[in-house]
């Protein structure tokens, strides 16, 4: 089966770290844009970031940027997620996905979650005190 799986999530205080992995099951993540979205509760899925297929460039939402890191291991083949000083308001079920459609990700890539296949089950990160 196709698909990606998250890890690495857990309950840690504000001003902790945490890194996310994303690892494929049945293809290599070098040949797609790699996405992070989240789903806080009570809202609806966002993005998080993207790291392109072509170049390894990034973007990221506004509420994660100098916060969040997002790269990959080429030779591990996971896409990793560093996250520092996480806020309460970071507190979600981050998820991974391919992007089938595009090598190369967009700045709006948070309104592209159309174009992302093999979702995983995603982990759950809770930031609290």
């Amino acid at each position: 089966q196709v698909q990606v799986v998250e890890s690495g999530g857990g309950l840690v205080q504000p001003g902790d770290s945490l890194r996310l992995s994303c690892a494929p099951s049945g293809f290599t993540l070098d040949d797609y844009a790699i996405g992070w979205f989240r789903q806080g509760p009570g809202k609806e899925r966002e993005g998080v970031s993207c790291v392109s297929a072509s170049d390894s460039s990034t973007y990221y939402a506004d509420s994660v940027k100098g916060r969040f890191t997002a790269y990959r291991d080429h030779a591990e083949n996971t896409v990793y997620l560093q996250m520092n000083s996480l806020k309460p308001e970071d507190t979600a079920v981050y998820y991974c996905a391919a992007n089938l459609m595009r090598r190369r990700c967009t700045e709006v890539f948070g309104a592209l979650q159309y174009e992302y296949s093999y979702w995983g089950q995603g982990t759950q990160v809770t930031v609290s005190s």
